[in-house]
């Protein structure tokens, strides 16, 4: 029997889609899986392979959250196809994600989390800053950050 190979890697924007859409926007248009700020050079899309096959995505944007000093990522877009969900492939895209932060000299990483994702977040040391809101056609959402340094420069 082989052994299952599991893999991040850098992705298009429009590799994205292929999970992104099921996960995130069922139902809905193809059109509404591609975000602000996706096609930005910046932009930093992850995925994430087991044997070859894209099972997850997230999207890292430079975007500042008004609340903090230093230089930020967003994190848009996260999502894990449901055949490979409990297997910590979220966890491996976020670390890819600390990872470019460190080289960036990224202070922070935040989201718009949705209420279900929130305790995954918590679990990974992401925390909760005001109260819920509404995202139209998507559900209720909290800001997460997570810090990854005090020492980087501020901008």
């Amino acid at each position: 029997m082989q052994k299952a190979t599991v893999v991040v890697k850098k992705i298009t924007a429009e590799d994205t889609i292929a999970v992104r859409h099921p996960v995130l926007r069922a139902g809905r248009p193809k059109e509404d899986c591609y975000f602000q700020g996706d096609d930005l050079k910046t932009t930093v899309h992850f995925g994430i392979y087991d044997n070859d096959k894209l099972a997850g995505v997230a999207t890292f944007l430079d975007s500042k959250f008004p609340t903090f000093e230093g230089r930020h990522l967003q994190l848009r877009g996260m999502a894990v196809l449901d055949e490979f969900k409990g297997r910590g492939f979220g966890k491996r895209l976020l670390e890819a994600g600390e990872e470019l932060a460190k080289k960036k000299k990224i202070n922070l990483i935040w989201c718009n989390a949705r209420i279900l994702a929130v305790p995954f977040y918590e679990k990974l040391d992401f925390k909760k800053i005001g109260a819920s809101f509404e995202i139209p056609k998507v559900g209720i959402h909290f800001v997460m950050y997570k810090q990854i340094s005090n020492t980087f420069d501020s901008c």
